[in-house]
């Protein structure tokens, strides 16, 4: 038997630490928080994706009474980007949440397996690196790219 450690680089920041974008970007998933539809589990998350061309899309989640119909924040995001800019490479995507009191939480919350995959997809649709930031009230979390997020990836090598 082999063991090995898998590690990922992670850096984390004070949100005053980041450049003017970097905020405004995370601002956007803040505020798509509120446009969530989520009565089931009251718990609101908003992305926002910064495109090649400057341009910021964002989204919120929205569930469905028939689970699992619904949908997350970041494939929201991600699909309407594609869909309204096929041509144009996600650079950076925030992921913002806030609990069912209504706080944004502390910690920064990471995206569920489904939208790794797809955050993968969409990078190596567009072969550049998509940076992550993951906001809490307490630090942000930046990731270089997606196979941070997801180092034993599947993608379209194995096919």
């Amino acid at each position: 038997m082999i063991e090995q450690t898998l590690s990922i680089p992670l850096k984390i920041y004070l949100i005053q630490e980041l450049p003017a974008e970097d905020i405004e970007l995370i601002e956007a998933a803040k505020e798509a928080t509120f446009r969530s539809y989520s009565p089931y589990s009251h718990f609101s998350v908003g992305a926002a994706a910064r495109l090649e061309n400057g341009i910021i899309v964002s989204g919120s989640n929205q569930e469905n009474a028939a689970y699992p119909s619904g949908l997350c924040a970041e494939r929201t995001t991600l699909f309407y980007a594609n869909s309204q800019y096929p041509d144009q490479a996600v650079r950076t995507l925030a992921i913002a949440a806030r609990n069912t009191e209504g706080k944004f939480l502390q910690a920064p919350i990471p995206p569920c397996g489904s939208c790794r995959q797809v955050m993968m997809e969409v990078q190596q649709r567009h072969h550049l690196p998509m940076r992550i930031l993951l906001y809490g009230t307490e630090g942000v979390y930046e990731l270089a790219n997606v196979n941070s997020l997801l180092p034993l990836s599947f993608d379209e090598s194995f096919l």
